[in-house]
């Protein structure tokens, strides 16, 4: 999975599945694209990322998770809810905007 991490006025944290980033999914009127600017960060394993959003969740952050994999490691880590979840051409995508 990539993870990045941007500094705003608050954080903001991309998430996704590294197979996705440069692809774009549409479905009716939603769309997102996994564009490299924004979501290509840093390469890490579940192990790696639950502690991270844990601790971001704390610092009032703003997420942006994209992907099977991606999205069932922030389930794991207790920072989305299975009802928060849509679903755009099959590819999971949850947001969580604070």
């Amino acid at each position: 999975m990539q993870l990045k991490i941007h500094n705003s006025y608050r954080k903001i944290i991309a998430l996704s599945d590294t197979d996705l980033i440069g692809k774009t999914f549409e479905q009716g009127i939603k769309q997102i694209e996994i564009t490299p600017n924004f979501f290509k960060g840093q390469e890490k394993n579940k192990e790696q990322i639950i502690p991270i959003l844990k601790a971001l969740q704390k610092e009032d952050a703003t997420f942006n998770i994209v992907g099977k994999e991606s999205v069932q490691t922030a389930l794991e880590a207790g920072i989305i809810k299975q009802k928060g979840i849509i679903k755009i051409q099959n590819v999971p995508v949850a947001l969580i905007l604070l």
